[in-house]
């Protein structure tokens, strides 16, 4: 069959990866794609929220298959439209996908469904906001409801650190319409835990648990990025912690979905906070994460595209055990400078190493194009992962690093210590 993946970043190149490793697959193409999935798929030029030119593409090549990707395509309705057509679409309509793209949704939908999660407040206006937050000594996490490319959030120490925050984003209007309305939650502390499931709408399935990191530089310090590096597995999760999230978190989520008539199909995608109370939901994604996607895909040996196809039919109750590789996995993103402002980065910089990649790295593109001339260049704030298997942590970190090392354009930064927590 032929198969399409939307999407133009490293979890699109991971997911292009493994889908040409199917023994069901003809051809695989990436829209709009980039400049490392274009030497295993063939890019098409069309936007990942374009949703006429992409039924139009599967009409036209009579795809098997399609693979959401980002979350922009979920919330443009792809997913919908697609499936109004005929296809089978791995990734969820844009009702279920509000999920992610509306926190204030997501919150409420936990309450709901009785799913662990902080306390929080809804506003559209900073003075209430600042007295919730005010109420907890400032020690809060301020979230722009809508899509921010995960950089829509804030967290703060303090009381002056809280109102700068709420002023970002409903006076100075920082994330346009996304901060339009605010979540400010409690600020929760433990170590992070992101577990992905995929589901047809009633049965679910974990995948490997990863853990990522998301803060820009050494040591949990900086801006809040898309994600800078994630491992698999992460220290202090075992099966039992896996287990509860999908009994405590995924499953009624997906049921409260389906009751309020937003059937999910794909990737759900819990990130979590392993406190001293419990387990306790900060947020949901409706598609595969990424970095963790880098980490995970790896250690997958089952074939996706028949996974995915089990969750598009609505057959995954008859779907074999995933089988998973004993290796760990580590994958550490190498970022354009002053990333994540946007308007401090320089793109269109010449990549240098790639070449000379270190055996057992894996380099996945995101923010990379080929330019006449010149050759790759960079294309955006995450430029590209670099990703290993080791019989231990440290084993396929030392290989991410020696990967991520090589990786060279001017303003290249990395963080170096991704991981490290679990390197005994």
């Amino acid at each position: 069959m032929k198969v399409l993946v939307v999407g133009s970043g490293a979890r699109e190149h991971a997911l292009v990866w493994k889908c040409v490793q199917s023994d069901l697959v003809e051809r695989v193409y990436c829209a709009p794609g980039n400049g490392g999935t274009g030497g295993m798929a063939r890019n098409i030029p069309i936007g990942v929220a374009d949703v006429v030119r992409i039924v139009e593409f599967s009409k036209r090549e009579r795809l098997g298959l399609v693979i959401l990707g980002p979350e922009a395509s979920v919330d443009a309705g792809v997913g919908d439209a697609l499936r109004s057509a005929g296809f089978n679409v791995f990734g969820p309509n844009r009702g279920a996908g509000r999920i992610e793209s509306s926190k204030s949704f997501a919150k409420q939908l936990m309450v709901r469904a009785g799913i662990p999660t902080a306390e929080f407040g809804v506003f559209i206006d900073p003075l209430p906001a600042k007295e919730w937050a005010a109420q907890r000594d400032g020690k809060v996490a301020v979230k722009a409801d809508g899509l921010a490319r995960g950089k829509g959030v804030i967290v703060c120490a303090d009381v002056r650190e809280a109102d700068a925050a709420i002023d970002a984003m409903l006076v100075q209007k920082r994330f346009g319409r996304s901060g339009a309305t605010v979540v400010v939650e409690e600020l929760l502390e433990g170590p992070e835990l992101s577990l992905l499931g995929v589901t047809d709408g009633t049965d679910i399935v974990p995948l490997a648990p990863a853990r990522d990191f998301k803060r820009a530089h050494e040591g949990d310090q900086g801006p809040n990025t898309g994600g800078m590096g994630a491992y698999s597995p992460p220290l202090g999760v075992g099966d039992d912690v896996v287990r509860e999230v999908v009994d405590r978190v995924l499953r009624p989520a997906v049921r409260e979905l389906a009751a309020s008539g937003d059937e999910f199909r794909g990737v759900l995608y819990a990130g979590l906070m392993l406190t001293k109370s419990g387990i306790r939901t900060i947020e949901f994604n409706a598609r595969f994460g990424d970095p963790e996607a880098q980490v995970v895909l790896p250690r997958l040996e089952t074939d996706l595209v028949a996974l995915a196809l089990a969750c598009s039919k609505g057959t995954l109750a008859n779907f074999p055990e995933l089988r998973w590789s004993p290796q760990a996995s580590v994958a550490i993103v190498v970022a354009s400078g002053n990333y994540p402002d946007d308007a401090a980065m320089k793109l269109g910089l010449q990549i240098r190493g790639l070449a000379e990649i270190p055996r057992g790295a894996l380099i996945f593109h995101a923010g990379t194009r080929f330019e006449p001339g010149t050759g790759l260049v960079t294309d955006g704030g995450r430029v590209v992962t670099s990703a290993a298997l080791g019989d231990t942590v440290a084993e396929a970190r030392e290989k991410a690093l020696a990967g991520a090392r090589q990786v060279r354009f001017p303003g290249a930064f990395f963080r170096s210590d991704i991981a490290a927590e679990a390197v005994i």
